[in-house]
């Protein structure tokens, strides 16, 4: 482990998230917060003179392999999630460390869980930067720092193979900055779309920017107790809930339709099957609750926002699902588990990762039968290596192995079964809400402070893909 490489990196990271501070401390002074803009000036400062002593270190040979990209994905989320909790706990607005950590992980992961009873009670710019970390964190925030700040040719691939979401991660362009520059782009005019748009339904300013975030990092915090459902609004849910599956979608395919590759793009059989899960949740949920709404538009309208919501893994709320029957409470958990599209702002298994695990599968029994027949996997046209495919089943395995884990630690609470496992899932898979207590009408306010570490684990593991943050923990990883 090159730990020099490492910490130097850290450090640059560190220095960008002061200066992202100055956001919130701007909105702190156009609404007279003075207590906020004080914690948000207070930690940026401290947080470039974290950053500013690890710049220090002199990193040497600057060639970096998987094991440093790892470290240095892994460490530059924890230090972020650290540093940016601070201003909660400086202004004593989230006064528990441990419950400002949970808020702050699940604002940079795009989880959308909260601790929060009283939502309404923070200042404008805590609300601001509490959301703006979902804008952040969708795309990645070591990709928005390549930006910035050039890491190199070979240091940024691994840091966005480490980063990415999804079975693989595949440049658009040769050079990684100029790949990170065109995700971005992408991701900046599709926010900008969304913000004319609910600007255009009379939703006010600051409210816009904080459901733009929550919806393109499909993160779902909101300056609302009642989410979404506070505006009563059929237009703001069609938008949202467009939009929703829109960030859901790999940006890869976006950039195939910038380049005018349309009949490419949308060949895309991860597209298909995501689409095609969309429609049977919404319309066989909808059928499922239309007893509860009095008219089949009121339940598709609500069945659409949410599925949009789920599988996304956005978080959003309209209605209390948790009440609804258990057909569409059980459709909806495994909406949670499957997750988005490779490549988008969603978490999740990922749509791509759940077809190759079936197609393995069916392989493998196919195998039983015809013990001495070779067939390849194919998807979007192109075989798949035995590589992927073993790389998936050790996902999974491993994806399983931390869930039970959690849930075991979790259940330490003795709070109800279904509220643990969902909790756990909701938080792994980076969904925000789950059933029972830490439903869309609840929090995670009631667990305990071991729990809420073991939360934000999870949150910071699901987002990452399981093993960069798995490995910081292996002797292995640190050893020359």
């Amino acid at each position: 482990m090159k730990t020099r490489v490492v910490l130097h990196t850290v450090g640059q990271i560190l220095l960008i998230e002061a200066g992202l501070f100055i956001l919130p401390v701007i909105v702190g002074l156009v609404y007279h917060e003075q207590d906020s803009v004080r914690a948000f000036l207070i930690t940026a400062v401290i947080t470039a003179a974290a950053g500013g002593l690890l710049r220090l270190v002199k990193p040497g040979k600057s060639s970096i392999y998987a094991r440093e990209g790892f470290a240095i994905t892994g460490l530059s989320w924890i230090m972020l999630s650290f540093f940016g909790c601070l201003p909660f706990v400086i202004s004593r607005q989230i006064p528990g460390f441990i419950d400002a950590f949970f808020e702050t992980v699940s604002g940079f992961t795009t989880t959308g869980s909260s601790i929060l009873t009283d939502i309404e009670a923070l200042d404008n710019a805590m609300l601001f930067w509490r959301s703006f970390t979902h804008w952040i964190g969708g795309m990645g925030i070591l990709v928005f720092s390549m930006i910035i700040v050039p890491l190199g040719g070979k240091r940024s691939m691994y840091i966005l193979r480490a980063e990415a979401p999804g079975p693989s991660s595949a440049k658009l362009v040769p050079k990684m900055r100029d790949t990170a520059v065109i995700l971005y782009g992408i991701y900046f005019a599709m926010s900008a779309l969304l913000l004319a748009l609910l600007l255009a339904g009379g939703m006010p300013l600051f409210d816009c920017l904080i459901n733009v975030f929550g919806t393109a990092g499909t993160g779902g915090f909101s300056n609302h107790g009642a989410s979404i459902g506070y505006y009563d609004s059929e237009y703001f849910e069609v938008v949202i809930g467009i939009f929703m599956l829109l960030f859901g979608v790999n940006f890869n395919l976006y950039y195939l339709i910038f380049l005018r590759r349309v009949k490419a793009a949308f060949r895309s059989e991860e597209l298909h099957w995501y689409l095609g899960i969309v429609a049977f949740a919404v319309i066989t949920i909808a059928v499922n609750i239309n007893s509860l709404y009095g008219s089949l538009h009121q339940a598709v309208r609500h069945s659409f926002f949410t599925v949009s919501s789920i599988i996304t893994t956005t978080g959003f709320g309209t209605m209390d699902f948790d009440q609804w029957p258990e057909y569409s409470r059980t459709i909806i958990v495994l909406l949670m588990l499957i997750g988005a599209c490779a490549g988008s702002t969603g978490g999740g298994l990922k749509v791509s990762r759940v077809m190759l695990l079936m197609r393995t599968v069916r392989r493998s029994m196919r195998r039983m039968i015809h013990s001495r027949s070779v067939e390849s996997i194919r998807f979007e046209g192109r075989i798949v290596e035995e590589e992927t495919l073993n790389t998936c089943l050790i996902y999974l395995a491993v994806y399983f192995l931390v869930t039970a884990v959690s849930v075991v630690v979790v259940s330490l609470n003795n709070l109800p079964f279904e509220t643990n496992v969902t909790g756990v899932i909701a938080c792994l898979n980076n969904i925000g809400p789950g059933l029972g207590i830490v439903g869309p009408a609840g929090n995670f306010s009631t667990f305990s402070g071991l729990s809420k570490l073991v939360l934000s684990f999870d949150m910071l593991a699901g987002r990452l893909e399981l093993f960069p943050v798995l490995f910081l923990f292996s002797l292995r990883t640190w050893k020359r």
